[in-house]
């Protein structure tokens, strides 16, 4: 416990630094160079220390790291524009955001973490990135609308690991991109 706001601070800057440091590690290097013993080295901390600030260890940090992921993704996703135009910049930040930060991406889509979906303790942040899905696509209920927020979710994901692998034509993108839109234009 923090004896004071001077000592919470230091605690938040080296939780945020040994975070960055999964990160930068992952980008570079993939996710198994990620080790307790790597963070701590690289953040200059003994292991117990980081120990102390993630008590789970790696499997915590990765949990930071996916949940910080999707509140970035969420905030790229969070468009001012309407209708079909909001629907593709939606569409365009997704991919753009995975494309951008593959190591991070890969953590949010398929790392073992202790982040719970579609449920009652699901994060705040990712309820958010859902909504987000939902308004766009729109339907003619809350069922619908998570329905049609689900599929799309889902085709940005198969988009972004096949482009991730190197497996669709990079020249189509845009066209892509537009053909997602035209399935998913905002119904009800």
């Amino acid at each position: 416990m923090p004896r004071s706001a001077q000592d919470a601070e230091r605690i938040r800057e080296r939780d945020a630094r040994i975070v960055r440091s999964a990160r930068e590690i992952a980008e570079s290097e993939g996710w198994p160079a990620v080790t307790v013993r790597r963070l701590a080295d690289a953040v200059g901390v003994s292991q117990p220390i980081l120990y102390r600030h993630f008590p789970g260890g790696r499997d915590d940090i990765v949990a930071r790291v996916v949940v910080d992921g999707y509140a970035e993704l969420a905030e790229a996703m969070d468009v001012a524009a309407d209708g079909a135009d909001r629907l593709r910049a939606l569409v365009s930040a997704y991919l753009d955001f995975a494309r951008t930060h593959p190591a991070v991406y890969e953590a949010m889509a398929s790392a073992r973490s202790s982040v719970v979906f579609a449920a009652e303790e699901t994060p705040a942040v990712l309820r958010r990135g859902f909504r987000l899905l939902e308004d766009a696509v729109g339907g003619a209920d809350a069922r619908e609308r998570a329905v049609r927020a689900e599929l799309l979710w889902s085709m940005l994901h198969g988009v972004s690991q096949l482009d991730a692998h190197g497996r669709l034509d990079a020249e189509l993108d845009e066209v892509r991109g537009a053909a997602m839109v035209a399935l998913f234009e905002r119904r009800g």
